[in-house]
């Protein structure tokens, strides 16, 4: 187990997207009364359209040395953006938290208290109630069964994106270097050594969720096949068994022309038949092109994310990217 002094570090990372009415409050309400002794905060601007870029300048000057801004070229998603961030975080322990007070400031300290009593590597937050809209708690539910099926998590365990995570499975996570994570894959895979502490949700206190029906079915289709091969398994199974229902077919028509059964063909069975398979080989190529695609990208060092400019902290540069 990972050793840390008796007050250990914490930088706490947050994803900005069209936030200004409620970033500030936020990291003046955490830095007032900060969950340890050495608390930073980094923002990280995920192409906001709004005043947050100004916002979070602000905040810059006003908590000097302590909050480090990220501002990205445009928007590439909130598992990008916090991938940006950790590359940026140095605490000893790491909390990702959302910009809208739905977290609340306060329940920071027993994440990061569960996590060092715990010896944990990821403190998630379970919700005693959501208080999401209906589309995100749908997508949210569907991800979560999705996850516990391909990419073995426990069916007790609800993916927050608010959690507590340790240095040890930071430095794994930003090894990942491919243009599409999904942050909970990459601790799924790193670790089993996972905390759950209760905790509030509260209602956005400003502006809007970013998550569109379009954004969830894009990180579902992430977790789908970047961090599992079940759907080309899937596809394999499913060809051996219409393989396998074929041949039982050509059995009963071979045994219908012995015992001299006459019945008329029926053009309807045969385009049902032909559609039906022709989807399914449809289907099958894609899941096949999905996968040759991302891989292309990777390949192609596609960005994960882009700095347009950093404010405050170390000013160190982010890490290179891996050659595929």
């Amino acid at each position: 187990m990972q050793q840390f002094s008796a007050s250990p570090s914490l930088s706490v990372v947050i994803p900005v997207y069209n936030a200004e009415a409620s970033i500030g409050r936020l990291v003046e309400t955490l830095l007032a009364a900060p969950p340890a002794t050495a608390t930073d905060i980094v923002l990280v601007n995920d192409g906001s359209r709004d005043g947050s870029h100004a916002a979070c300048l602000d905040l810059c000057r006003r908590f000097a040395g302590r909050v480090t801004y990220l501002r990205l070229a445009r928007n590439f998603g909130e598992h990008n953006a916090v991938m940006a961030g950790l590359n940026h975080a140095r605490g000893d322990f790491v909390v990702v938290m959302d910009d809208d007070f739905q977290n609340p400031p306060e329940e920071v300290t027993r994440l990061l208290d569960a996590a060092i009593s715990g010896g944990h590597d990821v403190v998630y937050a379970a919700f005693r109630e959501k208080r999401h809209g209906r589309l995100r708690n749908w997508g949210s539910l569907f991800n979560d069964r999705v996850a516990t099926c391909l990419l073995g998590k426990p069916p007790h365990l609800y993916l927050s994106s608010f959690k507590c995570l340790s240095r040890f499975l930071v430095d794994q996570i930003i090894r990942y270097a491919g243009p599409a994570p999904y942050v909970d894959g990459l601790i799924l895979r790193a670790t089993d050594n996972i905390g759950q502490v209760l905790v509030e949700h509260r209602d956005r206190e400003a502006g809007q969720s970013g998550y569109t029906l379009f954004k969830l079915i894009r990180l579902w289709l992430t977790m789908f096949v970047n961090f599992s091969i079940a759907p080309l398994r899937f596809s394999a199974v499913l060809g051996l068994g219409i393989a396998g229902f074929g041949l039982l077919m050509a059995v009963w028509s071979l045994l219908e022309k012995l015992f001299g059964v006459d019945l008329p063909t029926g053009w309807t069975t045969l385009y049902i038949s032909i559609i039906i398979f022709s989807g399914i080989q449809l289907v099958m190529l894609g899941l096949v092109g999905e996968y040759v695609g991302r891989t292309l990208l990777e390949c192609n060092r596609a960005p994960q994310y882009v700095v347009r400019e950093v404010h405050g902290g170390d000013g160190r540069p982010d890490r290179e990217p891996r050659p595929c």
